[in-house]
């Protein structure tokens, strides 16, 4: 069994290089990537940097390169459903891309020929995941996360992405590594912790929450991977 970590900033996959200790480094495509046996399997970890194009490029290459079967993401996301709250974990039921748009030849906002508006996560893993948030008694929640190349700070682009999608989370990865996956017919799963949200307030330090969530997530992360790898379904 060979799985795929990524996350979009080394932050968010230091956690885990120090969880595992023990690696091979590979420089590839302008990028790095750590290879670890466990438990007789592999896993590959690496960071995309942020956006989409770095996103596909990095999911892509984890796959046709390294041949992984599973894809697992994590990372941080901004809420734009009011019922979520700094440091809830979000897993995406489907994703979507809030910033293309053909809507002048007639499409909706999200859609590309031959392709769809949204693109669901692996059932198997979702379940997995809300096993383990069960046994470590973590509230995980479910919902639609939208991904584009914008940082979205804008209140009204904020409430036309939530009622044009129905999404409950914004970030600027997800969709893209969904369609990679897609496309290559790999199972994969995204978690999102969000990181700011409509009651958030000025003392919130983004830099010390990006580290704590990293570590919760990592260990929520390889919590899963250990039931993959022992055939849970």
């Amino acid at each position: 069994m060979k799985i795929a970590i990524m996350g979009a900033m080394v932050e968010e996959i230091e956690p885990l290089l120090d969880y595992f200790k023990n690696y091979e480094v590979v420089d590839y495509a302008k990028n790095r990537f750590y290879l670890v046996d466990y438990k007789n399997s592999q896993i590959v970890i690496a960071y995309s940097k942020i956006g989409k194009v770095f996103a596909s490029l990095t999911a892509s290459t984890m796959i046709e390169k390294f041949n992984c079967e599973k894809l697992l993401f994590s990372g941080v996301a901004g809420a734009i459903n009011e019922e979520l709250k700094i440091g809830d974990l979000i897993v995406a039921d489907k994703l979507c891309q809030h910033d293309l748009d053909i809507t002048a030849f007639g499409h909706p906002f999200g859609y590309v020929p031959e392709g769809s508006v949204y693109i669901k996560s692996d059932e198997d893993l979702k379940k997995i995941a809300f096993l383990v948030a069960k046994e470590k008694n973590i509230i995980l929640r479910s919902g639609i996360i939208a991904t584009g190349d914008q940082f979205i700070a804008d209140k009204k682009r904020k409430e036309w992405i939530k009622n044009t999608f129905k999404a409950d989370a914004l970030e600027m990865e997800g969709a893209a590594v969904a369609v990679v996956c897609d496309a290559l017919n790999t199972p994969f799963f995204i978690l999102r912790a969000i990181s700011d949200a409509a009651d958030m307030d000025a003392s919130f330090d983004f830099d010390e929450f990006l580290k704590s969530s990293a570590k919760e997530s990592a260990d929520f992360i390889v919590s899963m991977v250990d039931k993959i790898i022992e055939g849970w379904k």
